[in-house]
């Protein structure tokens, strides 16, 4: 009888044994394994096993470091879920406020240098599933305690001071306090941020007597170091932030800068100066990328902030708020005046009517140009509204009446040469018209820029006639 063959086994089950094997081991048996391996290719021996091995082994480590970093920072983001709305992308320090660039040096430092113990206890937790809310508050007091201690002045302690230039970049180094206070005080920070309407419009007597019943419920907010993390959720709130200095004056009892300042809700006054302060660099980079509808929204915000700012506080000019106010509407100033003053020559090189000797076949306006003069044009309309409180009268009242004359002037004249010239000069002048005419739009409304459509097109018709009766 036959004998019935016996199944072989496969070829792989000695490789997967292999690879089981090596998963198996500690990272630390792995990378001693590595280095082993490694030695044995520079010699020479059994090249194809050590490359084999060696490439697992690399493989493994890459995928369990992807693994911890992704453990990692699913455990971070817990834990800094509650600094979300502190958070900001600038760079400059803004008081009640975290970079969002601070975050992952703080992780690290505090993970893998002061609360290591803690760190690991809130992994081992989170892997659990138990009591994770409990566990992750646990970790943030530890935190805010670690950090108070890091970051106490009371004593010279070196080692302090070096263990806190660990965290890494001087503005992480800077936001770490922030990061610590805001840890300590999260439930009163929570509920103060959950009572506080979404939507803040008028700012009025009303609502400030309500936020100010918040804060009374919680004196910890109250305090010189928690003060800016809350008035930074109430101006997240506020239509026009500025006016969260009339929380300050509400609860001061006076609107005396001395009084004020001399206050820990002087801080408000600051934030409001720093908020306006921020808003000019947006103005300027608006202005440099050529978004003029963006900054005549950010011209109405910086005229009423510091209209709002000068008439409800009493400052002296010679005071640092007062200093600070000057310093604002001058930067507004030196952001528009020279845009301002280029609109004229700009609108002019557009509008100007060529010898017809130097106008070619097919010439044509930059059409790019043209919607960059157009929204100039509107953007010097729109500095009117504000120009005596940006400091910025008399340089837009001067371009607004120059662009005013000449776009009259030279409309009229571009609609009557379209009566005569040959093809290729009526043409461009057509271009130039149309050019002129969106201009009067802007500058003197939809009637008159619709007259001179129809001045425009009765002089090209009776130009049409002349030639076929000719």
């Amino acid at each position: 009888m036959e004998q019935q063959a016996q199944p072989q086994p496969a070829r792989s089950l000695p490789v997967d044994r292999l690879r089981d094997y090596l998963r198996q081991l500690a990272p630390a048996a792995r990378t001693l394994l590595m280095r082993e391996y490694e030695r044995a290719l520079e010699r020479g021996d059994d090249v194809a096993v050590a490359s084999f091995v060696l490439g697992e082994l690399r493989r493994m480590n890459r995928v369990d470091d992807v693994n911890d970093r992704s453990r990692a920072e699913s455990v971070a983001r817990q834990v800094f879920a509650c600094l979300d709305p502190f958070l900001t992308d600038d760079d400059g320090p803004r008081p009640g406020q975290v970079r969002r660039a601070s975050l992952e040096p703080a992780w690290l430092w505090l993970s893998k240098t002061v609360i290591v113990d803690a760190a690991a206890a809130l992994e081992n937790s989170l892997s659990a599933s138990v009591d994770t809310d409990q566990a992750i508050r646990k970790f943030q007091i530890a935190a805010a305690e670690a950090i108070a201690v890091a970051a106490s002045h009371v004593t010279r302690d070196h080692d302090r001071i070096r263990g806190l230039a660990r965290v890494g970049s001087p503005s992480a180094v800077e936001d770490l306090p922030v990061i610590g206070v805001i840890f300590a005080n999260r439930e009163a920070l929570d509920t103060f941020h959950a009572r506080l309407p979404k939507i803040i419009r008028t700012f009025a007597e009303t609502q400030i007597a309500s936020v100010t019943g918040h804060l009374t419920q919680f004196p910890s907010l109250q305090r010189p170091d928690v003060l800016p993390m809350a008035l930074s959720l109430l101006m997240q709130r506020l239509i026009s932030p500025w006016r969260i200095i009339r929380l300050a004056i509400s609860i001061v009892g006076s609107d005396e800068e001395g009084r004020i300042a001399s206050s820990p809700f002087g801080i408000a006054v600051s934030m409001a100066l720093e908020g306006l302060g921020r808003l000019v660099d947006e103005l300027r980079i608006d202005i440099r990328r050529g978004q003029f509808g963006r900054s005549a929204h950010h011209l109405k915000t910086l005229h009423d902030g510091l209209r709002d700012l000068r008439t409800e506080l009493d400052t002296r000019p010679d005071s640092q708020w007062g200093r600070q106010l000057s310093a604002i509407r001058t930067d507004v100033s030196d952001a528009l005046t020279s845009e301002i003053e280029s609109v004229p020559g700009r609108v002019r090189r557009l509008l100007r009517q060529r010898p017809d000797k130097d106008i070619i076949a097919g010439a044509k306006l930059d059409p790019s140009e043209i919607d960059e003069t157009s929204a100039l044009v509107d953007f010097v309309a729109a500095c009117r509204n504000y120009a005596s409180e940006l400091a910025i009268n008399e340089v837009t009242l001067r371009a607004h009446s120059d662009v005013q004359h000449y776009v009259e002037t030279a409309t009229e004249a571009l609609v009557e040469s379209l009566r005569t010239g040959d093809g290729r000069i009526r043409a461009f002048r057509q271009v130039q018209t149309e050019t002129a005419i969106r201009f009067c739009e802007s500058i003197f409304g939809h009637e008159y820029a619709s007259l001179m459509t129809k001045a425009a097109e009765v002089a090209l018709n009776g130009e049409r006639k002349t030639q076929k009766t000719g």
